[in-house]
Formats: C-alpha cells, sequence, structure tokens
C-alpha cells in the first residue's frame, strides 16, 4: 500500500524544484504508487508522446502531455494567504483526520 501523500486531486500547488521550478498549477492526478503527481498549467513541463491513430484520435501523431512530478517538489499554496505552506493533518471533534496550514 502506499504511502499517505499530502496532497490531493484538485489541489493548488507551486513547483519548488525542477524544470517547471516557480510555476503554480492545478493538480489533475495522484500517482500514489510512484509518489508522482500530474500538475495542469501553462508553464508546466510537457513529455511528447507518440500516439498510433485511434477511434479518439483518429489523425494519430505526436500528442503534448503533462509530466508527472514527484511530490517532494511541490508545495500546496494556501488560499488564505496566496503562499505554498505545509500541510499537518489532526483529528477533529468526531475523530476524523482534517488537513490544515503549518504557517506562521
Amino acid at each position: 500500500m502506499a504511502k499517505k501523500l499530502h496532497i490531493k486531486k484538485g489541489d493548488t500547488v507551486k513547483v519548488i524544484a525542477g524544470e517547471s521550478k516557480g510555476q503554480i498549477g492545478k493538480i489533475i492526478k495522484v500517482l500514489a504508487e510512484e509518489n508522482r503527481v500530474i500538475v495542469e498549467g501553462d508553464g508546466i513541463k510537457k513529455i511528447s508522446k507518440h500516439t498510433k491513430p485511434n477511434a479518439a484520435n483518429p489523425q494519430g501523431g505526436i500528442i503534448k502531455k503533462e509530466a508527472p512530478i514527484h511530490v517532494s517538489n511541490v508545495m500546496v499554496v494556501n488560499s488564505a494567504t496566496g503562499k505554498p505552506a505545509r500541510i499537518g493533518r489532526k483529528r477533529n471533534s468526531e475523530g476524523k483526520l482534517e488537513r490544515y496550514f503549518k504557517s506562521k
């Protein structure tokens, strides 16, 4: 079983390392087994994928798609402050885990 990650689908994140450093985007997919996420955004690194013609893409050819980024290279952006912040988890009154920002 994969380790519990500090991010989830739909979070707005900032890339803090790598080719796309400084870019902000939204997580569209979490690959928990590989500890990677796919981030949607303008300045985010893309890869070229060669595809054969099929029903969805009758032309085939080369398509650009978002590259997976390691979870350690992204930080969740706090919507209140607009800055990236660390995430913590604590139990609420019902005993369910809740995420919170650890910002000062």
